[in-house]
């Protein structure tokens, strides 16, 4: 089955959400999540984690989503949890692949921001010089791609 989630992603991050809200509540019809629940829980993650420039808040949403897919509850084996590991570890280095980097200050380095808790408003300009579209948008084909080549179990029920 083909996914398209990066227009939705886009368009939510357009619309005023967050980096790590905007990819991973457009996955919200796969993770089956509800979309409000799933707004509220990445709402955390935007700016690198509260803005704190860590890990992009889009690549923190792919890993929450491939932890619902491919994720593992209470009982696994040492080698499923490696399995995991070695899938976020693989969709970050897609990432990185495109961008150099998965850590926000350092996708940012370019602009002078900071890590105050406030957040930028959301003016014109802002989306003018912000380059976070385009990491939204990668981490939604990024997650298209993967889920397409690695169908989960709880798609096929």
């Amino acid at each position: 089955m083909k996914y398209d989630h990066a227009d939705k992603a886009c368009g939510l991050f357009a619309g005023g959400l967050n980096c790590a809200q905007s990819v991973f509540a457009a996955f919200s019809d796969v993770t089956g999540m509800d979309y409000e629940l799933a707004l509220r829980l990445s709402s955390s993650f935007g700016g690198g984690m509260g803005r704190m420039r860590e890990v992009c808040g889009t690549c923190s949403a792919m890993f929450m989503v491939a932890g619902i897919l491919y994720g593992l509850g209470e009982n696994y084996s040492h080698e499923e949890k490696t399995e995991h590991y070695k899938r976020i570890q693989e969709l970050a280095d897609c990432f990185r692949e495109k961008h150099g980097t998965i850590v926000c200050r350092e996708l940012l380095k370019e602009l002078s921001v900071t890590s105050a808790p406030e957040p930028e408003k959301r003016t014109e300009q802002y989306y003018k010089v912000r380059p976070c579209i385009r990491f939204v948008r990668t981490a939604a084909e990024i997650l298209d791609s993967y889920i397409a080549e690695n169908p989960p179990k709880c798609l096929n029920k």
